[in-house]
């Protein structure tokens, strides 16, 4: 049986971008489900929307069939003799990276009166952080995530409780939630990592030390939600492994990771002082099966699963994700004054939007509550603070005015954040 996943989101992204004359870019982790969203969804869009099939023009840039065309001196005459009459027409390119001087060609199309243009790419380094600047301005970035809670579940055959300990464990690549057993997902996840990522990022960057590479992944792995840095990582290293490898090349390895949006990183805030602490940092996992697979399924901590999967929620609504300190002073109980640092797992903001989260597995009693809620206690603003737990039956506020909210409740409602 064909389940279709619905992307609603991410067609929606394309939808409203559709003639505004810039180019717009698809990035994301590979096998996240571009391809799908741009060649399947939008493309049947366009054709519900009356647009004719001769005038949507596709490639794809990872295929061998279109080697040839990697080379914009064949691609462009190629793609400009697709243009036979004034309508509309329609690019879809795939993997745009693969082409030599991408961005010139792509603008150069674009700057066609009857051209739209909608591309993918899934590394970072050619597609530069700031995808805008690159383009001259004429890029437009709508950046895809593997499958949300939310977006898993409309696929997914059970309840919700199956289906989160399912998600935690085997992340949301659209191809492993659609395979079905848990087998069959273990070995898919298994193969993207060696024959996909790792083998893109090796051949990308010219990595002769795989070994070492691969280590530091399952280091970082291990340690999701942890504060790190180069640094700390190497001491790591040289204790577990008596490795030669140096901070220098630790940090080069994790830039590769994050281009190729494997990892992302999360840095440190003061709220106090209003500044950002340099280092340490934290490191999450863009997909948790990916994650899962290269612990070969130990330490799955529920906590920090959740942690992580919360982060991920919180980038897929666009809201850039910090992680919390605050330094208070406290009398200890011989007079004596004393500093303290207290953690906020997360503060989001979008726009004028901000909001405080911790994320407590389980509350229980009501001294975790007091040491969950505490920092929110000494930050003096009035943007909203929230709790979120497994074990809150339905979201309340406490009496100091937080907002406590089970995980699902979190992650199924789009707008649980302003309940």
């Amino acid at each position: 049986m064909d389940r279709e996943i619905k992307r609603d989101y991410y067609l929606e992204q394309l939808i409203k971008r559709t003639n505004n004359g810039l180019v717009k870019i698809v990035t994301g982790i590979r096998r996240c489900g571009k391809s799908y969203l741009l060649r399947t969804l939008f493309k049947k869009h366009l054709l519900e929307n009356g647009v004719d099939n001769n005038h949507i023009i596709e490639m794809s840039f990872d295929l061998f069939e279109s080697l040839e065309y990697r080379d914009p001196k064949v691609f462009y005459p190629w793609a400009i003799d697709q243009i036979k009459d004034e309508e509309k027409y329609y690019f879809l390119l795939d993997e745009v990276q693969m082409m030599d001087e991408f961005v010139s060609v792509l603008n150069g199309l674009a700057d066609k009166k009857n051209c739209d243009v909608f591309v993918t790419g899934s590394n970072a380094k050619f597609l530069s952080r700031d995808i805008a600047t690159e383009f001259g301005g004429r890029g437009d970035e709508v950046h895809m995530y593997p499958l949300s809670f939310s977006e898993f579940m409309t696929v997914y055959n059970g309840n919700q409780y199956n289906g989160w300990n399912d998600y935690i464990t085997y992340g949301g690549i659209p191809l492993v939630v659609l395979a079905e057993t848990e087998e069959q997902k273990m070995i898919l996840l298994d193969n993207l990592f060696k024959e996909t990522y790792i083998s893109d990022i090796v051949k990308r960057n010219k990595i002769r030390n795989i070994g070492e590479m691969e280590a530091l992944l399952d280091v970082l792995s291990s340690a999701i939600g942890s504060l790190t840095n180069p640094n700390k990582l190497q001491k790591t290293f040289k204790s577990v492994n008596q490795s030669k490898i140096t901070a220098t090349t630790i940090t080069k390895y994790i830039e590769y990771l994050e281009d190729a949006f494997l990892i992302e990183e999360a840095s440190r805030y003061d709220i106090k002082g209003k500044f950002y602490i340099g280092t340490p940092v934290k490191y999450y996992f863009m997909d948790m099966g990916l994650r899962n697979s290269r612990i070969n399924y130990r330490q799955m901590e529920v906590t920090h699963s959740m942690e992580n999967v919360i982060y991920n929620e919180l980038r897929m609504r666009g809201f850039s994700v910090d992680v919390g300190k605050l330094t208070i002073v406290e009398n200890s109980k011989d007079g004596k004054t004393i500093k303290k640092q207290l953690e906020v797992d997360f503060i989001c903001n979008k726009g004028s939007k901000k909001y405080y989260i911790q994320s407590a597995y389980i509350l229980g009693t009501a001294e975790k509550m007091a040491q969950e809620i505490r920092p929110f206690l000494k930050i003096n603003d009035s943007f909203k603070k929230i709790v979120i737990t497994s074990d809150t039956p339905k979201p309340f506020y406490s009496e100091e005015g937080i907002l406590m909210m089970n995980v699902f409740d979190f992650l199924l409602n789009a707008d649980s954040l302003d309940l």
